[in-house]
């Protein structure tokens, strides 16, 4: 099928979709679960064959950690797929809005937003991710993933639309892009007549390209330079652990920690432990020029501080106050996830009321943005826009609204 054609079919299955009770649509979702799991090998030999010639091809161990799938990684992803399907969805919830005086009822509607476009690049659980959370909201989904991950993703693709079969669903609620270059990618940034919304999910240039070239509506997610401040009453121990593991718990992830800011009372005192931790994890550090004078490493760039380095290193600059961290997150930063760990009132408060992001935490990981870790079931992405959703996106991102009237009679 060509980009158009899939847009077309997609168009048609999304009137479809949107007519299915919960309950149908919960059966499908169970049957998409147990099928991932019934051919799991066929989906690990279609990834062998994509991350052979990924490694021939030079692939980072990041983006091949990315594409790898392996028998826990496909239980987690039909685990979502079925968690996906015990959460309540509100499509077709109305509320009351007014009584006109004329005695018209207004209600807003709850609807499925209609055909959704993702590109993507490396992840296959993004396919699976998405697909569900487009099917539990009664939308149609178009996956153009990366060409990296391709006979991955036609597996996925071919089980889901399998399962949509065996329950009499429209096939064409979900299809993949077999074109995987770039004109089939831009082609659908234009297709404002079939799609209603197009999601990027991947790298910087993915994101940004899509952004200033796409025609139809965008909803861009997540570049990640996420940051941790270390405040003058930190807890020692409770900081380095939680920074350990947002650094390097899956440093290939945009909820990855990519830089430390460390106050200034503390840093000589804190920043040797720290050092030696996360040296013994393998992780380079670039350092601000303090720094550099309190433990050995890389002097620190200006570019270094706007790093999502999506491996295990990570930079650190030493701060005189939480406003500075604030200052400097918020010109640095990506608008994803940031941290503070301290024990002071006033400023935790001052830090997630300045910090401009869609996840701001005190005393945790920011590994925790994630839509299952939310309880959303799953993700179709992280937004770090602020129209018309923001943070993970889960079935509430999906959907928008339409206005219902009811009257007796009445003429204007």
């Amino acid at each position: 099928m060509t980009v158009k054609e899939n847009g077309a079919a997609a168009k048609i299955a999304s009137y479809k979709t949107a007519a299915l009770s919960e309950n149908k649509i919960n059966t499908v979702l169970t049957s998409i679960s147990e099928n991932l799991i019934l051919n799991q090998n066929k989906i690990l030999n279609a990834n062998a064959d994509d991350i052979k010639k990924a490694k021939e091809n030079g692939m980072s161990k990041v983006m091949l950690d990315r594409l790898a799938l392996n028998e826990e990684r496909i239980k987690g992803i039909a685990n979502g797929v079925s968690q996906v399907s015990k959460l309540k969805s509100k499509i077709g919830e109305m509320t009351l809005v007014t009584t006109r005086p004329n005695g018209l009822k207004i209600f807003k509607k709850i609807v499925p937003l209609g055909v959704i476009a993702m590109i993507y690049e490396s992840r296959p659980n993004v396919t699976v991710d998405a697909a569900a959370l487009a099917l539990k909201t009664g939308n149609a989904i178009i996956l153009r993933g990366g060409k990296e991950a391709f006979e991955t993703n036609r597996e996925l693709v071919h089980i889901i639309r399998k399962s949509l079969e065996k329950e009499g669903i429209d096939p064409f609620a979900v299809q993949l892009v077999e074109d995987t270059s770039r004109n089939s990618a831009t082609e659908l940034m234009k297709m404002n007549e079939y799609i209603d919304v197009l999601i990027p999910r991947g790298g910087a240039g993915l994101i940004k390209s899509v952004v200033e070239n796409a025609t139809v509506g965008v909803i861009e997610t997540g570049v990640g330079n996420c940051h941790i401040y270390v405040d003058e009453t930190a807890a020692f121990e409770m900081a380095k652990n939680i920074i350990v593991n947002a650094k390097t718990s899956r440093p290939s992830v945009c909820n990855a920690a990519e830089s430390i800011l460390i106050n200034k009372n503390i840093a000589k005192e804190f920043l040797p432990p720290l050092y030696s931790e996360l040296s013994d994890k393998g992780v380079t550090i670039y350092g601000c020029e303090e720094t550099t004078k309190i433990i050995p490493c890389e002097k620190a760039t200006e570019d270094d501080f706007y790093k999502e380095y999506l491996s295990l290193a990570l930079s650190i600059k030493i701060v005189s106050s939480v406003d500075e961290a604030i200052s400097h997150i918020n010109k640095y930063g990506t608008h994803h996830s940031d941290s503070i760990i301290s024990e002071n009132k006033e400023n935790v408060d001052r830090f997630l009321g300045g910090v401009d992001s869609a996840a701001v935490y005190h005393n945790a990981s920011t590994r925790f943005t994630d839509g299952f870790e939310f309880g959303f079931g799953a993700e179709i992405g992280i937004s770090t826009q602020k129209l018309h959703v923001r943070g993970p996106m889960g079935l509430d991102a999906l959907t928008t609204y339409k206005y219902v009237i009811l009257g007796d009679g009445q003429i204007r």
